[in-house]
């Protein structure tokens, strides 16, 4: 990694598509609300991990309506 990306903020999912499900994560970003609000202090470490948090909701979240 270079210089560049190592100091440069990890940007929010968001997509501006928010609708919560009945275990109050985002069906737009996958994140859950926790994940949400915690976003603007979280430093980049903690982002990354929300964001594959994200990502693995996501994946199970299209498996589900697969057919």
């Amino acid at each position: 990694m270079d210089n560049n990306n190592k100091n440069k903020q990890v940007e929010s999912p968001c997509v501006r598509n928010c609708c919560l499900n009945e275990e109050d994560i985002c069906l737009g970003c996958f994140r859950h609300i926790d994940e949400i609000v915690e976003w603007s202090s979280a430093d980049n470490i903690r982002r990354q991990v929300i964001l594959e948090c994200a990502i693995q909701r996501k994946k199970e979240h299209q498996l589900k309506f697969e057919r």
